[in-house]
């Protein structure tokens, strides 16, 4: 139990009893409990393995290599289709977690097995990110731009791209990239 991530627990209400009880079966593991952005987080050595965090309907274990693990009791949820490696347990109250205590446990251990194997998950490309229309033209139009989008890192590349293509009307994507066409030029990501 590392005592920096008590802040967490102590401060959760909505979700405390659940949290309490995840972090119990996450302690039982000897995985090292940490906190990482905000949430506790559970490594082997240094790596991280899974975190629990909260949302408004639900809490959650979220296994960082989840796409990697065999899910024979089909309880892993990928959070959305742009997510590639991390998949999720979800919870709305403590007696789910009480019946899946075993499961959940050996899923920790599954996870902890793929990490020392070395395995990766098998990213896609930028490229192989879709490239909405109305993007596309502006780069066609715009050589200037199009050579700075270029030059951003993949990951920039990416979030763009996917910041541009969730929208669903034509006009909320024109005006996402109007307004990220600066940041662009200027070399900087959607998130910096």
């Amino acid at each position: 139990m590392n005592p920096k991530v008590n802040f967490f627990f102590d401060k959760s209400q909505q979700w405390h009893k659940e949290f309490e009880k995840l972090r119990t079966i996450a302690l039982s593991t000897e995985l090292v409990e940490d906190l990482k952005w905000g949430c506790p987080c559970y490594t082997y050595e240094g790596k991280n393995i899974f975190l629990i965090h909260g949302f408004k309907e639900y809490c959650a274990i979220l296994f960082f290599k989840g796409a990697l693990m065999k899910d024979p009791d089909h309880i892993l949820i990928q959070q959305s289709k742009n997510v590639q490696a991390a998949r999720q347990v979800r919870f709305t109250e403590v007696e789910q977690i009480n019946d899946l205590e075993d499961i959940l446990r050996s899923y920790m251990f599954e996870a902890v097995e793929i990490e020392e194997s070395g395995a990766k998950v098998e990213m896609k490309k930028t490229k192989e990110f879709e490239m909405v229309e109305e993007f596309q033209e502006k780069l066609d139009q715009n050589p200037a731009l199009q050579e700075a989008f270029k030059a951003l890192t993949p990951g920039r590349q990416r979030a763009y791209l996917l910041h541009f293509s969730s929208a669903k009307q034509s006009k909320t994507r024109e005006a996402r990239i109007e307004k990220c066409i600066p940041q662009i030029m200027d070399g900087i990501g959607l998130n910096d």
